[in-house]
């Protein structure tokens, strides 16, 4: 029996090939679950092309905008790690939760097609100042939102760097069961690397294209107006710890930003899109684009597949607890 799955706001697909499994990271091997991705899906054309030299099912570029319920497949689980920068709390008596332009809808239709086809578990990931969001508000009022279209609600914030992953990289997971037996049954993973968390040094390649260093003129630009010992926390990384976060914008990453950068023999370099991948926990039989800014921006706003496989493994586990659980399963 095979569990049905369809991914909104797909990217490149790192929660699709966190959950399918099956693949291999720095020593370990993340066990193939019995899902079947029947539909995925994004905005960004880029974004979707990469998916698709990634993986024998192919993501559509297409807006959750403009899915009609009808043309979504029976499914099991849904994905999704829906854009919330653009929430706002309604200032109504009582408090609602309101958008401040397109990208704050894409939450609402999310729980429109959760209510249109009920399926037995959805997962969300944001970014952790959802938590704080109009002094904690809007993340309540999501969650309010979730359990209004049939579901039961669990959350929690995780720390990539923890699981596996060569980075502290901190995401909100949102899980909801319709059944209150599944519910019951599901744990967040206990962590496996909080101890003894992976290095950067693990996943740095020793050629390096000159193209990947800055130049002494933006070296001693920064030396000029300020000085080094003061650079911001996103700096010069430390290779015996896992790297700080990852962003989508590391094509225009510069020195005098917060954006992790390098310094290995006294060269000042960034990060190349292999090591990013590494970083965020991609296989190397992740393959690439030709665009540097691509990868990057793919890369930069995934979830690390590593994360995403355990978060997935308890999710299946709660589903298989409950052999009667009425599901719309493929044979």
């Amino acid at each position: 029996m095979t569990y049905r799955v369809v991914s909104f706001f797909s990217g490149c697909g790192g929660m699709d090939l966190g959950l399918l499994g099956g693949f291999d990271f720095l020593g370990n091997s993340y066990q193939k679950h019995d899902v079947k991705i029947l539909k995925a899906l994004d905005i960004d054309p880029k974004a979707v092309n990469l998916y698709n030299l990634n993986f024998e099912h192919k993501s559509d570029v297409e807006s959750i905008l403009d899915v009609e319920e009808e043309a979504i497949p029976e499914h099991d689980i849904m994905l999704g790690g829906f854009p919330c920068q653009s929430f706002s709390i309604v200032a109504q008596n009582p408090k609602r939760l309101g958008y401040k332009d397109e990208k704050g809808k894409l939450f609402f239709e999310m729980c429109r097609i959760l209510k249109a086809k009920k399926p037995a578990v959805f997962i969300a990931e944001n970014v952790k100042g959802i938590l704080s969001a109009n002094k904690g508000m809007a993340f309540e009022l999501i969650l309010s939102e979730f359990q209004k279209v049939g579901y039961h609600v669990k959350y929690t914030l995780l720390n990539a760097s923890h699981f596996g992953v060569p980075q502290k990289r901190e995401r909100v997971f949102i899980v909801g069961f319709r059944d209150k037996e599944s519910f019951d049954a599901f744990s967040f993973p206990s962590v496996t690397t909080l101890l003894k968390p992976i290095p950067i040094s693990k996943i740095i390649e020793e050629e390096i294209e000159e193209k990947y260093y800055f130049s002494d003129k933006a070296v001693e630009g920064l030396y000029k107006t300020k000085h080094i010992s003061s650079m911001n926390k996103g700096r010069v990384q430390d290779l015996n710890n896992p790297c700080n976060t990852v962003a989508a914008h590391l094509a225009k990453i510069s020195l005098n930003s917060t954006d992790p950068v390098l310094n290995i023999n006294g060269r000042y370099r960034m990060f190349t899109p292999r090591e990013v991948a590494r970083i965020q926990s991609f296989p190397e039989s992740f393959q690439l684009v030709s665009s540097r800014v691509t990868n990057y921006k793919a890369l930069g706003n995934a979830v690390p597949p590593v994360l995403m496989w355990h978060i997935g493994n308890a999710v299946v586990e709660a589903l298989a607890s409950q052999p009667t659980l009425a599901l719309c399963k493929a044979m």
